[in-house]
């Protein structure tokens, strides 16, 4: 534990707000694993500003990978009562910005990393440190392809976000959505003779809770989350220039979290005839009048059986008989999709601590995180 919070407290030093660079950060964790004879792999992105990485120790072969990210969400517009990028432990808890969501998983994951390098490993301990998870799960997204080739894909791989230590076999897939309404500017005291965007707009958003009411009535379900269904979510709306000029153009980014059960591509079909459907009424007064829809990110969902190997696996090292879902999206999925056995199991309550002021981790999770980590190691020593 002391260790673990050792490294945890340089963690939380290191902004790694989304926005920011995580360079700083990525070179602290690459010296500290080269020190202990891992063999590291670092994966810039096109800006040179970010950066991930994946390593091994041990033989060759499968092994299990250990995977978090590197960055955390704003603190800005937050009341702190703290500095959130100095560690403060306190009455059984661990404060500072992501000490939940997800540093303290990571920081577990390196004393881990220094206990392996002190024994003989049978199956090799792989590590992946991402960026820009917070965002989209756009990191991994951009490394995955260079897993295989560099340090190979693992038999299990563990995602750190936090679960409370339980055993999670689900998340939603997401979709992340830009719609442009294009109309026609004139002065507002003629409005009627010219095509306000942001009508158009308003037009499209009464389609989309069509779309989610139908989705809610007859689309899959799945008691296990908390919202049963998949989801709409319109997250921004903006549009013209002054209050006497008919917006000519309007923007709105919204979002659909779909269930395993539900196709994402039938779901986006929905949106796009309920965008016809709006456009068409006003392309027959003004011509001109366009609705583009551009889906700029995504990341699939995650859907385990819980009987499968990597389940069960999991439940061993974390000493737990349950299984659960969790509402947020996580990399988990990305790399299920490489047919790679994958679950979220980590310390601490993305709902009662995770994006929040004053975000902590109690040192009970840390500690029971630490002893997955020790019965890890145990089986890749063994």
């Amino acid at each position: 534990m002391t260790q673990t919070l050792d490294i945890l407290e340089r963690l939380i030093g290191f902004e790694t707000v989304s926005a920011n660079s995580n360079l700083a950060l990525v070179d602290y964790v690459q010296s500290f694993l080269i020190e202990r004879g891992f063999q590291v792999h670092r994966l810039p992105d096109a800006s040179g500003q970010k950066a991930g990485l994946f390593a091994v120790l041990g033989p060759a072969g499968k092994g299990v990978l250990l995977s978090a990210h590197s960055d955390v969400v704003p603190v800005a517009g937050q009341d702190w009562s703290r500095d959130p990028f100095q560690l403060h432990v306190d009455a059984g808890r661990a404060y500072g910005r992501g000490t939940t969501d997800m540093k303290g998983y990571l920081a577990s994951m390196l004393a881990l990393a220094d206990r392996a390098s002190k024994v003989t490993l049978h199956e090799p301990l792989k590590i992946a440190l991402s960026y820009d998870e917070e965002i989209g799960c756009v990191g991994i997204q951009h490394m995955i392809s260079e897993l295989a080739c560099t340090i190979g894909a693992p038999r299990a791989c563990f995602v750190g976000e936090p679960t409370e230590m339980q055993v999670a076999v689900g998340h939603k897939g997401k979709a992340a959505l830009r719609a442009v309404f294009h109309g026609q500017a004139g002065h507002s005291a003629l409005a009627p003779k010219f095509l306000n965007a942001l009508h158009m707009a308003g037009d499209f958003l009464a389609e989309l809770r069509r779309v989610q009411d139908t989705l809610a009535m007859v689309g899959a379900r799945d008691e296990a989350y908390d919202i049963p269904y998949s989801t709409i979510h319109v997250g921004q709306l903006s549009g013209g220039t002054a209050l006497n000029i008919v917006p000519d153009r309007a923007e709105m980014l919204f979002e659909y979290r779909h269930l395993a059960a539900d196709v994402p591509q039938d779901i986006l079909g929905r949106i796009q005839n309920g965008a016809t459907s709006v456009l068409e009424p006003y392309q027959r007064r003004f011509p001109a009048a366009a609705l583009e829809i551009d889906p700029y990110n995504t990341y699939p969902g995650l859907e385990v059986s819980s009987d499968a190997e990597v389940v069960q696996m999991a439940q061993r090292l974390a000493q737990s008989n349950s299984t659960t879902k969790v509402a947020f999206g996580t990399e988990a999925g990305v790399f299920d999709a490489l047919d790679i056995p994958t679950v979220v199991c980590g310390p601490g309550s993305m709902e009662g601590q995770g994006h929040k002021p004053d975000e902590f981790v109690t040192l009970e999770q840390l500690a029971l995180c630490d002893g997955m980590m020790d019965r890890l190691l145990e089986e890749l020593a063994a």
